[in-house]
């Protein structure tokens, strides 16, 4: 990854951290590996055997150690790959994959035999992979089987709820979470929502701050990561969207790492799972609502306790027929402090929030909200006075989308306050850092990361978007200067902390560029927590 200046054109740094290793590691790690031994094959007679006591003969005598051996791993979100381990004499044999989908695989092996096979199933899910072995020169055939769940998951809408509130106990006992301890909620088997999911997308806001801190979410009965997602500072009430993986009996624990009590606050808009649903298209982000320019809505602020209804799909690049969206929605010039509500139009106003603000703040957070049937979604604002509001487009979710979710262990790639960072220094102002990511592996369209802004020099904002240049163009300085979206990802004021989740596409070449696109310099933090993969 480099930072890049416009004035300053020597400026160099180091490419990102090779990715794919670790995928690949994560890919063939033991949470998504599925086998059944040798033990379990079952022996019987081909078709062309004799049936009666000659079968019964056949098979006890001829090729009496014929086995398979099955080990299924995922390799991409919806690819598999099973290893056969095949014992037999040394005798001609056909093999068939049944990958469980309606698709086969067929091959002629002699004796014993060890291999590799890959399939890329079309949808997410779990699959039952069957291998049959036929010994026809001894009327003899072998069969074992594996259940192998992929390591994608889809998205599926949820209305906007509350999961947690520890100001008046719901979800939780009434209280507020303690300095460096947890609080946990309840996603899987809550509600409608199914047990057995895999992640979840929360709103946590925290609130009732009287120092300075940082939220971590992370799946229940694993070890707490070094990440954020929240930052805070005193007196400040700081939503942030998460992804996070769930944990095994359905639980996300949310830990406060500040030195003071805070109220902890989680809205559910939608969950992911190993069963078919809506897929993700990250697009490039655009503007389709400013009340400043009566863009997407009447022009003018959004009075106190009023709504508006906006359309989403069949405009801009989005389909028609999608489920959900992928938001960063903005509020700027707020007469009094209040908070947004993003939903599906035409459904009641929930009790969740989005955005929480104060007079004359701007700020941004990151929106995951299923749309109407027509693809509208509608905006409520909770306080007694005007603000307005803009609404940019990062993604859609729909039934034909291909892009799976794969959550990833926690890990920060940029620090730049952290001199051992490979972009150690300021992000200047009107400049970039640009992050190689995925560029050898065009399967993989998006990543969720987390950017937080800390200890800016001045007001700004940031801007997440794909680099048009190729690496190959950044390591023969033969890279132009790319045109930032007219969209933000996260507002700051003068020296303060903001987070926001950013849903990043990957665009054409595989990197990603994080614009600072105010005038003084700030320093950037970046975790990632997965990606969406179409393979």
């Amino acid at each position: 990854m480099a930072q890049a200046d416009p004035a300053k054109p020597d400026a160099r740094g180091t490419t990102a951290p090779d990715l794919e290793l670790d995928l690949a590691k994560d890919a063939k790690s033991k949470s998504n590996t599925f086998t059944s031994p040798a033990d379990r094959t079952v022996r019987k007679a081909a078709p062309s055997a004799k049936t009666g006591a000659a079968a019964a003969q056949s098979v006890a005598s001829a090729n009496p150690d014929l086995a398979i051996g099955l080990t299924a791993y995922g390799v991409t979100a919806h690819g598999a790959e099973v290893d056969t381990t095949i014992t037999s004499v040394d005798t001609p044999l056909k093999v068939t994959i049944d990958w469980g989908d309606g698709k086969s695989d067929v091959f002629d092996a002699y004796g014993s035999d060890s291999r590799t096979t890959a399939h890329t199933y079309a949808e997410v899910g779990s699959y039952t992979v069957k291998v049959t072995v036929v010994d026809d020169a001894n009327a003899v055939s072998a069969v074992n089987e594996v259940v192998f769940v992929t390591v994608g998951a889809d998205f599926t809408p949820y209305a906007p709820t509350r999961l947690l509130d520890t100001r008046n106990g719901t979800g939780a006992p009434v209280g507020m979470v303690q300095p460096y301890s947890s609080t946990r909620v309840k996603v899987g088997g809550n509600g409608g929502i199914p047990a057995g999911v895999t992640a979840v997308v929360l709103n946590i806001t925290v609130t009732n701050t009287s120092a300075e801190g940082h939220v971590t979410a992370f799946p229940e009965g694993t070890e707490r990561p070094t990440t954020s997602n929240v930052n805070y500072k005193a007196r400040q009430s700081v939503p942030n969207l998460v992804i996070v993986k769930v944990g095994k009996n359905g639980y996300v624990e949310i830990a406060n790492r500040g030195g003071a009590p805070v109220d902890l606050i989680a809205d559910v808009t939608g969950y992911f799972s190993k069963t078919a649903s809506s897929g993700y298209t990250p697009v490039t982000p655009s503007r389709f609502v400013d009340t400043r320019e009566g863009l997407g809505t009447v022009k003018g602020q959004l009075g106190g306790r009023k709504t508006f209804s906006t359309q989403i799909s069949g405009l801009r690049g989005v389909p028609q027929g999608i489920s959900a969206v992928a938001l960063n929605v903005t509020v700027t010039n707020p007469r009094e402090a209040g908070h947004l509500s993003v939903f599906p139009a035409g459904g009641a106003t929930p009790t969740a929030s989005n955005l929480n603000f104060t007079p004359g703040q701007t700020i941004a957070n990151s929106v995951i909200v299923p749309v109407s049937g027509d693809g509208r979604i509608s905006v409520f604002n909770g306080a007694w006075a005007g603000t307005d509001v803009v609404v940019d487009v990062v993604g859609y979710y729909s039934a034909d989308s291909k892009g799976a979710f794969r959550p990833l262990s926690p890990e920060r790639l940029v620090d730049t306050r952290d001199p051992q960072d490979p972009v150690y220094g300021k992000l200047w102002g009107q400049s970039y850092i640009y992050m190689p990511m995925s560029f050898d592996d065009p399967s993989i369209t998006g990543f969720v990361l987390n950017t937080t802004v800390t200890n800016p020099e001045g007001d700004g904002y940031l801007t997440v978007t794909p680099d048009p240049n190729s690496l190959d163009d950044y390591i023969n300085d033969t890279q132009s200067w790319p045109t930032p979206p007219n969209s933000s990802n996260l507002n700051w004021t003068k020296g303060a902390t903001v987070p926001n989740l950013v849903q990043a596409s990957t665009g054409d070449n595989g990197i990603i560029d994080l614009w600072n696109r105010g005038w003084d310099d700030v320093d950037l933090i970046v975790d990632l927590f997965g990606l969406y993969q179409q393979d």
